[in-house]
C-alpha cells in the first residue's frame, strides 16, 4: 500500500460523505416515524399486568388511564407501560390509574 491520496481527492471524498450523511438521516427518520405494532394480549409483558384488549371494569379503559399516550377517539394508542407498542383504547391492565382531571 504504497499509494497517494492527493488532497483533492481527499477533499472530494469528504464533501461527498457530507453530502449523503442528511440523505440517510431521512431514510432512517422514515423507519422511525413507522407505525408501532400493535399489542398482542399474549405478549409476556402484557400477561403479566393481565392486558386484555376489552375491559370487563366499568369506567376503568386505557383511554381513561394516566399512562394512556393515545388521542381521545382514537381505537389504539402508545401506552408508557409498553413502549414501541400500541394498546386498545377500550383495554384494561393491572397498572391502570384514574386520568387525573
Amino acid at each position: 500500500m504504497n499509494s497517494k491520496i492527493s488532497r483533492r481527492a481527499l477533499v472530494r471524498g469528504g464533501l461527498i460523505t457530507g453530502a449523503l450523511i442528511p440523505v440517510a438521516g431521512l431514510f432512517i427518520n422514515r423507519l422511525a416515524i413507522a407505525a408501532p405494532a400493535v399489542l398482542d394480549p399474549s405478549d409476556p409483558t402484557a400477561k403479566a399486568l393481565g392486558y386484555v384488549q376489552k375491559s370487563a371494569k366499568p369506567g376503568q379503559q386505557c383511554d381513561n388511564c394516566s399512562l394512556y399516550q393515545g388521542k381521545s377517539g382514537d381505537s389504539q394508542g402508545p401506552c408508557t407501560v409498553f413502549p414501541g407498542k400500541t394498546v386498545a383504547s377500550g383495554g384494561w391492565c393491572m397498572t391502570w390509574a384514574k386520568k387525573p382531571g
